[in-house]
């Protein structure tokens, strides 16, 4: 996803930050459809942990009701779950891509709760076995969510690294791939966001 995040990017230097929020690689997970409910093969998710994240959600202007947040804090942790993320960091990805606003719209058209591009959005819809009914689609909460944390399991088992992962979340994986081959220093400041991010949410749960 080429383009600038939301907001005025810090100067932090995160070159040489391990992977340890992210498991091992794993394959890809089997197709499935976008609701937390429709994850019959994954375990029942962590009660408290879905009502942990229920909690923060509730203190953003997200644009969905209340029901609707419900469905969405479990699908944030089933789709972690599956993913092998932590749901923090995908809360922080959130945070960082469209400060909890569903209906978000980027100036170069990432769209969500992840701030996906449609022609990402298509690509990852095909490979999860999701529905794709065009951009709209990214205006699917539970889509968005499942599309996004499958993009960046997806990333962190291409570069194996974490920062490296969060830059071609935000500037693209062909744009990375250039600057490694030339070996080029990679564009930090975006990870320094996602992992303020992450330890702010991380925070959050604990006094939740």
């Amino acid at each position: 996803m080429a383009r600038l995040p939301l907001f005025v990017l810090t100067s932090a230097m995160l070159s040489t930050l391990s992977c340890g929020l992210l498991s091992a690689p794993v394959a890809p997970p089997a197709p499935g459809s976008a609701s937390a409910s429709a994850a019959a093969d994954t375990a029942a998710p962590d009660a408290a942990e879905v009502a942990r994240v229920r909690g923060q959600l509730a203190r953003r202007h997200t644009g969905l009701t209340s029901r609707e947040l419900d469905s969405l804090a479990e699908t944030i942790v089933v789709e972690a779950a599956r993913q092998h993320l932590d749901p923090a960091l995908v809360m922080a990805v959130m945070h960082v891509e469209s400060r909890f606003n569903n209906f978000a719209v980027s100036p170069v058209g990432a769209m969500g709760l992840m701030q996906i591009l449609p022609s990402t959005g298509e690509e990852l819809a095909r490979k999860q076995g999701v529905v794709w009914r065009g951009a709209a689609t990214l205006f699917d909460p539970f889509v968005n969510v499942q599309l996004g944390t499958a993009y960046l399991r997806e990333l962190s088992n291409r570069y194996g690294k974490l920062a490296t992962a969060l830059a071609a979340y935000n500037w693209g994986p062909g744009r990375i791939d250039r600057r490694l081959e030339r070996g080029h220093r990679l564009p930090t400041d975006y990870s320094s966001l996602v992992l303020e991010a992450h330890a702010s949410a991380q925070g959050e749960g604990r006094s939740s």
